[in-house]
């Protein structure tokens, strides 16, 4: 099943990694030359489930092997309107480095609102309160 945002824009695929108690982000340029923290991310592409877009999109933005472990949920951004899925990833190979983004981090939990201080979509942090808190 491949998803559409509702205006017809492709969706957005979300990678949320997790390896040794920490989150992978990645730092892009946004369209206002500003910086911002996020999971790696990009469009789904047409005929592609959304799961495995966000395997790809790791690999290209971050240099990862990746493996969806499950779906933590879907909603329209509220700053962006697109459609955001967001998928649990497990590393299967690889060493992260900085390949299509401007810097990436491995965060700690307590790190999270340094860099995403508006927060994070809830099922996104409820995951992470469970993995990184254990």
């Amino acid at each position: 099943m491949t998803q559409q945002a509702t205006d017809e824009r492709p969706g957005i695929a979300a990678a949320i990694v997790v390896h040794e108690g920490r989150v992978l982000m990645v730092r892009r340029r946004v369209s206002e030359g500003q910086l911002s923290w996020q999971f790696p991310a990009g469009e789904v592409e047409p005929g592609e489930e959304r799961e495995a877009a966000a395997v790809r999109e790791t690999k290209e933005e971050a240099g990862l092997t990746v493996e969806a472990v499950k779906l933590l949920g879907e909603r329209v951004h509220p700053k962006t309107g697109r459609l955001m899925s967001y998928t649990a990833c497990q590393i299967l190979g690889g060493r992260a480095h900085v390949a299509d983004t401007e810097e990436l981090a491995w965060v700690s939990h307590g790190e999270i609102p340094e860099y995403v201080p508006y927060g994070l979509f809830e099922p996104v942090q409820d995951y992470l309160d469970g993995i990184l808190s254990a």
